[in-house]
């Protein structure tokens, strides 16, 4: 049984050692460890800070590319190491790397795919109490999407096992957490979450410069999400809730031309609602054509699969 466990930095070279120095050597169930460091376009010293610490394989980008890139690159390259499991940290030293047993555990045993710790965010102290309900809430939305019950879906400590990552394809390139538990829970995957906790603050996120900003972007993936794999949940609505509301002028003309006996001075009504009973025949169709390019991502994923397989099993 391999682990590797990947490291995603940028410009890391004060808090990689800490991050090195608490990786576990020995794991119950796990015959062989190896650390892989993805350097996302790093400018300091964290390559040579890898090496002095023994770190033997890397995966290096000239320029920064993104949290989601580095992910499904580091994915790729412990595939072609012959990863049963991958667990993938910060090189922030944000998470306690002694619990990395812990977060196997389930796999190894055979009652999950993917383990995801849950930081307790509501411990967090740095945190403030909007962040905090901001965390809640997307947590909750990407539960919904995913039908999963995770207390903290932003979480980037997890470990995968080889056979979720044969199936999963991530696309956005801005985070892969929300995506990949999207994705997970669509293909039937069974998601387990670990309780942790984080260790103090080193410095800022640099994988977003504002609140707003990450919740825009978190917020454009989940809709991508919902989009690709349930479009009758955000178009159907829509259709819905038009359709709804169209109604709504139509039945006020018809009040008002039975009342005054004249339907002079009500034709917006009917303009307003034929608008809204057209843009919900639109979202019908959207619907459509989005369910028919979800059944071909479909047919795609699974000669992507197909292909990994055959690309990667050669090295086990």
């Amino acid at each position: 049984m391999k682990l590797v466990i990947q490291v995603p930095c940028l410009n890391e070279e004060a808090t990689l050692p800490l991050v090195l120095e608490t990786i576990p050597k020995k794991i119950e169930g796990v015959d062989d460890i190896e650390v892989l460091i993805i350097d996302d376009g790093s400018t300091d010293n964290t390559m040579e800070v890898a090496k002095k610490h023994g770190v033997k394989h890397f995966v290096h980008h000239a320029r920064n590319q993104g949290l989601g890139r580095s992910f499904h690159d580091g994915v790729m390259k412990a595939l072609e190491m012959g990863a049963d499991i991958v667990v993938n940290t910060d090189g922030d030293n944000q998470y306690p790397q002694d619990r990395i047993g812990d977060l196997v555990k389930p796999i190894l045993n055979g009652d999950a795919d993917i383990v995801i710790a849950d930081r307790q965010t509501h411990k967090i102290e740095h945190f403030s109490r909007f962040k905090k309900v901001l965390q809640r809430w997307g947590s909750a939305v990407v539960n919904k999407a995913a039908a999963t019950r995770l207390p903290d879906a932003a979480s980037g400590f997890r470990a995968y096992s080889r056979e979720s990552l044969m199936r999963l394809n991530t696309i956005t390139r801005f985070s892969y957490c929300t995506e990949t538990i999207i994705q997970a829970g669509n293909k039937g995957l069974h998601i387990e979450s670990v309780e942790v906790d984080t260790n103090p603050k080193l410095r800022e996120s640099r994988l977003f410069k504002s609140t707003s900003e990450h919740v825009l972007k978190s917020g454009v993936t989940i809709v991508r999400a919902f989009i690709m794999y349930k479009p009758y949940m955000l178009f159907g609505s829509l259709a819905f809730i038009l359709f709804m509301l169209g109604l709504i002028p139509f039945a006020r003309f018809i009040a008002f031309s039975l009342r005054d006996g004249s339907t002079a001075g009500h034709i917006q009504s009917l303009l307003v609602g034929s608008l809204l009973m057209i843009t919900a025949f639109l979202c019908i169709v959207l619907n459509v054509i989005a369910d028919l390019i979800r059944i071909n991502r479909v047919l795609i994923e699974d000669n992507l699969e197909h292909t990994k397989r055959q690309r990667f099993d050669g090295n086990k």
